[in-house]
Protein backbone atom coordinates (compact mmCIF):
# COMPACT_ATOMS: atom_id res chain seq x y z
CA UNK A 1 0.00 0.00 0.00
CA UNK A 2 3.02 1.88 0.21
CA UNK A 3 3.78 2.28 -3.28
CA UNK A 4 0.72 3.62 -3.57
CA UNK A 5 2.30 6.99 -2.80
CA UNK A 6 3.68 6.87 -6.25
CA UNK A 7 0.75 8.08 -7.12
CA UNK A 8 1.40 11.85 -6.28
CA UNK A 9 4.13 12.02 -8.86
CA UNK A 10 1.65 13.88 -10.72
CA UNK A 11 1.93 16.69 -8.51
CA UNK A 12 5.42 17.36 -9.88
CA UNK A 13 3.41 19.03 -13.06
CA UNK A 14 1.20 21.08 -11.22
CA UNK A 15 2.72 24.81 -10.63
CA UNK A 16 3.11 25.26 -7.64
CA UNK A 17 3.90 22.30 -6.58
CA UNK A 18 1.84 22.73 -3.31
CA UNK A 19 -0.98 25.37 -2.86
CA UNK A 20 -2.99 24.76 0.18
CA UNK A 21 -5.98 26.11 -1.23
CA UNK A 22 -6.29 23.47 -3.66
CA UNK A 23 -7.55 20.37 -4.00
CA UNK A 24 -5.52 17.91 -5.62
CA UNK A 25 -8.68 15.76 -5.91
CA UNK A 26 -10.31 16.43 -9.88
CA UNK A 27 -7.12 19.05 -9.90
CA UNK A 28 -3.96 16.33 -10.56
CA UNK A 29 -4.74 13.53 -13.88
CA UNK A 30 -4.23 10.59 -11.36
CA UNK A 31 -6.32 12.64 -8.60
CA UNK A 32 -9.44 12.74 -11.37
CA UNK A 33 -12.73 11.57 -10.55
CA UNK A 34 -12.82 9.40 -13.34
CA UNK A 35 -9.28 8.37 -11.73
CA UNK A 36 -10.99 7.74 -8.57
CA UNK A 37 -14.18 5.95 -10.33
CA UNK A 38 -11.59 3.58 -12.08
CA UNK A 39 -10.04 2.79 -8.49
CA UNK A 40 -13.38 2.13 -7.07
CA UNK A 41 -14.10 -0.59 -9.77
CA UNK A 42 -10.82 -2.04 -9.85
CA UNK A 43 -11.20 -2.56 -5.97
CA UNK A 44 -14.42 -4.19 -6.34
CA UNK A 45 -13.37 -6.57 -9.44
CA UNK A 46 -10.08 -7.48 -9.25
CA UNK A 47 -8.01 -10.13 -7.62
CA UNK A 48 -4.93 -10.15 -5.08
CA UNK A 49 -2.18 -7.75 -5.18
CA UNK A 50 -4.11 -5.75 -7.87
CA UNK A 51 -6.99 -5.14 -5.16
CA UNK A 52 -4.42 -4.15 -2.57
CA UNK A 53 -3.22 -1.34 -5.08
CA UNK A 54 -6.46 -0.42 -5.88
CA UNK A 55 -8.03 0.19 -1.90
CA UNK A 56 -4.34 1.49 -1.63
CA UNK A 57 -5.02 4.16 -3.75
CA UNK A 58 -8.93 4.90 -2.85
CA UNK A 59 -7.29 5.40 1.07
CA UNK A 60 -5.02 7.88 -0.99
CA UNK A 61 -7.53 9.66 -2.67
CA UNK A 62 -9.67 9.89 0.89
CA UNK A 63 -6.60 11.04 2.65
CA UNK A 64 -5.42 13.72 0.18
CA UNK A 65 -9.32 14.73 0.69
CA UNK A 66 -8.70 15.34 3.97
CA UNK A 67 -5.61 17.01 4.18
CA UNK A 68 -7.36 19.71 2.04
CA UNK A 69 -9.86 20.33 4.37
CA UNK A 70 -7.15 20.15 7.14
CA UNK A 71 -5.15 22.99 5.78
CA UNK A 72 -7.85 24.70 4.88
CA UNK A 73 -9.66 24.76 8.56
CA UNK A 74 -5.95 26.06 9.84
CA UNK A 75 -5.58 28.63 7.22
CA UNK A 76 -8.85 30.25 8.56
CA UNK A 77 -7.79 30.15 12.11
CA UNK A 78 -4.13 32.06 11.59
Amino acid sequence: MLATMLVDLDHVFANPLFDPNRNSIGYHPLHSYWAIGAYFLDAIFLKGNYRIIAVGLLFHMFTDFQDFWLWKSMLRLS
